[in-house]
């Protein structure tokens, strides 16, 4: 049983990680044209 949930887990895993980088990705992008929008510097 062990085997198999580890085996989920390394199938898994690269799949979580690419959506929670999508995420940040996305809202950064939002951020970045958002600022150039208002005019007004990122940082």
């Amino acid at each position: 049983m062990d085997v198999v949930f580890l085996t989920l887990y390394m199938r898994v895993w690269p799949v979580i990680v690419a959506v929670v980088l999508w995420v940040l990705g996305k809202a950064f992008i939002q951020e970045i044209l958002t600022a150039r929008r208002q005019g007004r510097p990122l940082v």
